[in-house]
């Protein structure tokens, strides 16, 4: 099994130092591909000064963090692909641990791990919660957008995230249209070809600052693509799974909830009616918002989700 670790980058120097040197500094070695979407900050010259310890593809174009996903894939020669932000980096055994597990179940196709979220300078902020018991554990293909749809199964963000590289390719990559959440995106349709592994322990930092993309997106825009997001979820349901999962217009209903509180923990209360009425009449929605509170609290294994095979 061969890795490879896909840089994605555009004008932050200094942060991607960071995430390349976690990257040559992996426990299990692996190729490491930085995708430069066209930068004009000396994000060249340092990376040809490297030479042959990374695979430097330069877009002529900014191709946007979708494009540069994709381009990276293509490059890569690696079996597995490890996903990485340029704000973002990776825990030693980060390769190693994946690599471990995957040989376990290697109809996997898609392995997440915990993250810790740091700020600029690299101070523990928080940690993403487990999913499911155990050390490893892993969820058969079947059940995993059921799973998805009710928030129990949260793969995260990229870097979080390694892909077997046939099926990112074979899905189609990743969605050039979508402005953002086009991780999770690509992990709905990767989804199909295999199973998933989630391994509960930190694996990976995620920066919390200003200038994080995801930070600048209004509110109501969120929401659409959280919305789209879910309808492209349950076109992938099982016929089984669909007729028990909720109906979409229930989930929708849940959505404009959700960031309905959102806004009102900003201390923006016009925004939060907008965006919470008329879904605040509905029992169904208040009943899935609890729900899914309680399952990213729980390091239990979801009930909506069947148990399988825990990797010691």
């Amino acid at each position: 099994m061969k890795f490879s670790i896909v840089i994605t980058t555009y004008n932050r120097l200094e942060l991607l130092q960071r995430a390349v040197k976690s990257a040559l500094a992996q426990a299990l070695p692996a190729e490491v591909v930085v995708v430069d979407n066209a930068s004009s900050d000396g994000t060249e010259a340092y990376l040809r000064h490297l030479g042959n310890q990374v695979v430097y593809y330069r877009n002529t174009t900014n191709t946007s963090h979708a494009g540069a996903v994709n381009a990276g894939a293509k490059v890569a020669t690696g079996d597995w692909i490890k996903l990485v932000d340029d704000d973002d980096y990776l825990a030693p055994h980060c390769l190693e641990t994946m690599a471990a597990a995957i040989a376990h179940h290697p109809e996997a196709v898609i392995c997440s791990g915990q993250a810790a979220q740091v700020n600029p300078q690299g101070e523990a902020l928080s940690r993403t919660p487990p999913t499911g018991p155990g050390q490893a554990f892993y969820i058969p293909q079947e059940a995993i957008h059921y799973g998805m749809l009710l928030e129990a199964v949260p793969f995260g963000t990229p870097i979080q995230v390694a892909v077997r590289r046939d099926a990112l390719l074979n899905s189609g990559g990743w969605d050039l249209a979508m402005t953002s959440c086009d991780d999770i995106d690509s992990w709905i349709r990767v989804a199909d070809y295999g199973d998933a592994l989630f391994i509960n322990q930190c694996l990976a930092y995620r920066t919390q600052w200003p200038g994080g993309y995801d930070q600048k997106i209004p509110l109501p825009q969120r929401l659409a693509t959280n919305i789209v997001i879910k309808e492209r979820i349950y076109q992938h349901l099982p016929p089984a799974y669909r007729a028990q999962a909720p109906q979409l217009d229930v989930i929708r209903a849940y959505l404009h909830l959700h960031w309905s509180l959102v806004a009102l923990k900003q201390r923006r209360l016009g925004m939060a009616l907008q965006l919470g009425w008329p879904a605040a009449l509905s029992p169904q929605a208040w009943r899935l918002l609890r729900q899914a509170r309680r399952w990213r609290q729980s390091p239990a294994s979801p009930s909506c989700v069947p148990k399988h095979v825990v990797l010691d």
